[in-house]
């Protein structure tokens, strides 16, 4: 399950294609109807980003870059390996149907069950199965790139060239590929070997031809998913949520200049707690249980100076900020 059909719908459904290209993303729940496993839910949860109108090989590499992107931001990209495949044009499809499906007829007593029933219907899927026999079958099957046409040869060069400048390291697999027939040139995914049987961590692909198999205009796309719990069973450490600063008015008109300044802390990046009650000693003792780096104490003889008390909550130092610079100094907690 993935969220590209449903954004297809939407795009048609809304009439999206006179804005074009449009660059989408998704976050949600998802389900499975099948027996659980590690990393293999019945629910689970997915991100995707989804980018249409973009028929050039250009998209394909900036989507495939921002999935690494994520990953390393994660710190998880050294744990995948980026593996890579071109489904090729539907002319080349055609050719290389007729010729698998020739190949696999002569091995059909080899075939898994599933495989024999795929055959009619959906030959390509073969080439992915995790069957052994039907491996030992698919090692010696024809090999696609002799199929493509020179247009998807290039198109793949330069997907490859493309993901080349950007440094982004790639493993080809002729095996690599996709089960439905409006998927076409660049398939992808980054898998591990740190999950076991689940190692798909990040996958897509370029679908040219779902808006127009849902009734919409020929739109060209490429995007992908990825599954949360399984991005987080990869991560080996979660980054520690940022420790906030305390604000810590004394007097009802600290308060009210309290309230502003913890506004553009914020807007500033800093994580802020704001007291709204219990005195001094008591307002401590809350940034200490939230485990405040700093405390910025704000009474009515501070602001009649224009100054605030910002505290070190690991030494107690203490000094006089002008308000208008609080932000620079915390600039050394962030």
């Amino acid at each position: 399950p993935e969220g590209t059909a449903g954004i297809a719908r939407a795009f048609v459904s809304g009439g999206l294609g006179q804005i074009l290209p449009l660059k989408l993303f998704y976050s949600g729940p998802m389900f499975r109807h099948e027996r659980p496993q590690k990393g293999r839910l019945r629910q689970f949860h997915q991100i995707g980003v989804e980018l249409l109108g973009v028929a050039a090989p250009l998209g394909d590499v900036e989507t495939i870059a921002l999935g690494a992107h994520i990953l390393d931001e994660l710190g998880i990209l050294t744990r995948c390996t980026l593996e890579l495949n071109t489904l090729g044009d539907t002319e080349s499809r055609a050719a290389y149907r007729k010729v698998l499906v020739d190949y696999l007829s002569g091995h059909m007593e080899r075939l898994s069950r599933d495989s024999r029933e795929r055959l009619a219907r959906n030959p390509l899927r073969i080439l992915d199965s995790k069957d052994d026999g039907d491996r030992k079958v698919v090692a010696e099957a024809p090999a696609f790139d002799a199929y493509l046409t020179d247009a998807a040869r290039d198109f793949f060069a330069r997907v490859r060239e493309g993901l080349d400048a950007l440094g982004v390291a790639y493993a080809l697999n002729p095996r690599l590929v996709r089960g439905l027939d409006y998927y076409c040139h660049t398939a992808f995914e980054f898998t591990t070997d740190a999950l076991g049987a689940q190692g798909t961590v990040l996958a897509g692909g370029r679908y040219d031809g779902l808006v127009e198999t849902m009734g919409g205009t020929p739109t060209p796309g490429v995007g992908w998913a990825a599954g949360i719990e399984r991005l987080a069973m990869l991560a080996e450490s979660v980054a520690p949520a940022p420790r906030p600063v305390a604000i810590i008015p004394v007097g009802t008109a600290a308060e009210t200049a309290a309230l502003g300044l913890a506004q553009d802390l914020r807007r500033a990046g800093f994580a802020v707690d704001l007291g709204f009650s219990g005195n001094l000693s008591r307002r401590m003792k809350r940034a200490n249980r939230l485990q405040a780096v700093a405390a910025v104490i704000i009474g009515d003889d501070e602001l009649a100076k224009g100054i605030a008390t910002l505290r070190d909550m690991a030494t107690g130092d203490q000094q006089a900020v002008p308000l208008g610079e609080i932000a620079a100094g915390l600039a050394r907690y962030r």
